[in-house]
């Protein structure tokens, strides 16, 4: 491809709107355009990206023996009612209505449309185990779309449904993807951690999230070197402190603690360490139907935890969209809490759920839902009880592992990808059954997993680049090699530009040839913001067949060489790592 006839431009400011390195070089080397919020079209280069990751995943799940097919992105509504996740999927799923009136969704995950194609086709044990998937354009109507193709209302992403007789099946299913992310992700170029997750809106049992290391990741991940330990925050389980068994309760006190709404405050105030406090927070519920509301939630933990949200809506059965802080003032008259002197006694009317860790501690300081009191001598049992309890607390870096006890580490991923057993929860409420040897009906094991193919571009982008651009690996860069022709009038210089990438072409090596009527200056610029992995200069040595060799990845080592030469170590490099592996 010539770039004087390519449908191409770059930018060279940061756009006001993006704040991290991969919107902000997807965006400057023209590789996606904004439509709309959360909205992106795929110019020719962004393009290719995208389906040099398709390839590759199509690539390792057609050798696990899955199967492409295509679904339609508009679903009816009957198929999401069936299973009750019309209601429970909440304002992130796009729905839309037909000139008659008749509802539909633009799918962000096709669950029901294949466990409807499973129930109405795979009707006996002979048939089974089937995996099926499809690359197909997903809709999440996202309040607040963010970070490019990150956090978008309009994505690409890979899912595949795996369909079992037994349990044991799904196993052997769930871990045959999980070995082909591996493979996909490495082939990517990806520095990946699979991690426990929670299973969220899809369900199930069992998840692994595939994670790209990030600083700019919204997934926290905690991990143990010691074990090998590995979740996300939402999953991972903390380690209760140690129950203070041998610890003589003391007389509850009401204690006069002006001004002091916050834990600090009343820290300082009766010198107590946080460890010694219990923490409030205080929610309105909504029901996931009508998200009108239906109820409030006191949570509370010690006081120097914070609550872990996703643990709090697992606890409390609930979707995620239906839960929000509180208004006190509103909250106070129907329950009895007092902002910022709010604890578990006095309240009435109210769900109390209460951390796991809490039980075991004694005299503890609490709200005491009075204006400026407080008690102390808090204890479980004696004087308050929880409706739930369960672990609600947040991990923190150096917590130690719920595995084996050693300090936990702390960083930051972008997820691209995740995996889950779905068990029998969509094939029983939806029917699909299956015969046995014996005739007798049993509901079809299945396994969900997806993989985000815009997303995984993006995350390569945020691991491979530098302060001039975007540093492709070879395996899903746009074009290969970048030929920069100083001077494209010079018709010795573009002979022999064209003789490289005719030579490099014939060996399946894919050229971009800058041959734009440009400074140098803002050619290089261009290269380097582009970021292909192989860079050859053809400039003034042309007429003795020497050009400017150097590797994207390797900006301080340029070489002078053959035109030949830098044909063959292209090729070389391109053949060598073009897969990934």
């Amino acid at each position: 491809m010539r770039m004087s006839k390519m449908y191409f431009k770059t930018y060279h400011d940061d756009p006001a709107d993006a704040v991290i390195p991969s919107h902000k070089l997807m965006l400057r080397a023209g590789m996606i355009r904004q439509q709309a919020s959360g909205v992106y079209s795929f110019m020719q280069p962004g393009w290719r990206a995208v389906r040099k990751v398709e390839q590759i995943v199509r690539e390792e799940m057609d050798r696990t023996g899955a199967q492409e097919i295509h679904m339609s992105a508009v679903i009816p509504a009957e198929l999401w009612q069936e299973t009750g996740r019309w209601n429970e999927y909440g304002p992130e799923l796009w729905r839309i209505k037909d000139r008659h009136g008749r509802d539909f969704c633009l799918g962000p995950t096709h669950e029901e449309c294949f466990t409807d194609v499973a129930r109405n086709d795979l009707t006996s044990y002979k048939q089974l185990p089937v995996n099926l998937y499809q690359i197909q354009t997903k809709y999440r109507d996202e309040d607040r779309p963010r970070f490019g193709l990150l956090r978008s209302r309009e994505f690409i992403m890979k899912d595949a449904y795996s369909f079992d007789v037994d349990q044991e099946g799904l196993d052997k299913s769930y871990m045959d993807m999980y070995h082909a992310y591996e493979k996909v992700f490495k082939r990517c170029g990806l520095d990946c951690r699979p991690v426990e997750a929670d299973t969220g809106a899809i369900g199930g049992s069992n998840s692994h999230e595939f994670s790209a290391l990030s600083e700019v990741g919204e997934s926290d991940l905690f991990y143990c070197d010691k074990c090998g330990m590995a979740a996300t925050d939402e999953r991972c389980a903390c380690v209760d402190a140690k129950a203070q068994d041998d610890v003589e309760m003391l007389p509850l006190e009401k204690k006069e603690t002006p001004g002091t709404k916050t834990i600090e405050a009343v820290c300082d105030y009766l010198h107590l360490d946080k460890k010694q406090t219990i923490k409030a927070l205080l929610f309105v519920t909504y029901d996931e139907a009508t998200l009108k509301e239906n109820g409030y939630v006191a949570a509370f933990v010690r006081g120097d935890r914070d609550v872990n949200m996703i643990k709090l809506v697992n606890a409390l059965n609930i979707p995620e969209f239906c839960i929000a802080f509180a208004d006190e003032e509103k909250m106070g008259p129907a329950t009895g809490c007092v902002g910022g002197f709010t604890g578990p006694m006095g309240l009435h009317d109210c769900t109390i759920v209460v951390d796991s860790e809490l039980p075991g501690l004694k005299n503890l300081c609490a709200g005491a839902c009075e204006k400026d009191h407080h008690y102390i001598n808090v204890n479980y049992g004696r004087d308050y009880k929880g409706d739930i309890v369960t672990d609600i607390k947040m991990m923190k870096e150096g917590d130690p592992c719920p595995v084996c006890g050693a300090p936990v580490k702390h960083t930051k991923g972008i997820e691209v990808g995740q995996v889950f057993k779905l068990g029998t929860k969509y094939s029983e409420s939806m029917g699909a059954y299956y015969l046995d040897q014996k005739q007798e009906k049993h509901p079809i094991v299945m396994g969900c997993y997806g993989i985000g193919v815009t997303r995984t571009v993006a995350a390569v982008v945020e691991q491979h680049h530098d302060e001039k651009g975007i540093v492709w690996p070879v395996s899903v860069a746009p074009y290969h090699v970048m030929i920069t022709v100083i001077k494209p009038s010079d018709e010795k210089q573009m002979e022999v530009a064209l003789h490289i990438q005719d030579e490099l072409e014939k060996q399946g090596v894919e050229v971009l040839v800058d041959d734009r009527d440009e400074r140098a200056g803002v050619k290089f610029n261009d290269a380097d913001l582009l970021g292909y992995p192989v860079m050859i200069t053809v400039g003034g040595k042309a007429s003795d067949g020497i050009v400017e060799y150097k590797l994207r990845r390797d900006e301080d080592h340029m070489e002078e060489i053959s035109a030949d030469e830098a044909v063959k170590r292209a090729a070389d490099l391109v053949a060598a790592e073009r897969f990934g592996c």
